[in-house]
């Protein structure tokens, strides 16, 4: 298994929460001001930057209204 932050896992992931955010027409900062976080940190996760947890993917798929599933391959 690939470790890497860059593994193909991490950008399917990537992809699919910034897709998810503009699908119910939310900003970065808009999700960051419901996170409790700052948009760079939004901004950081998208761009590959920055990995989440367990527990913040799930907070994601809330916000997003998706099942977590629709952000693993």
């Amino acid at each position: 298994m690939n470790k890497t932050i860059y593994s193909n896992d991490h950008k399917y992931l990537v992809k699919q929460l910034k897709n998810a955010r503009k699908e119910i027409g939310l900003d970065q900062g808009e999700v960051a001001r419901l996170l409790d976080k700052t948009q760079s940190y939004i901004s950081k996760i998208e761009s590959g930057q920055r990995r989440i947890d367990v527990i913040r993917l799930k907070e994601l798929a809330k916000i997003y209204k998706k099942d977590v599933n629709y952000f693993l391959k």
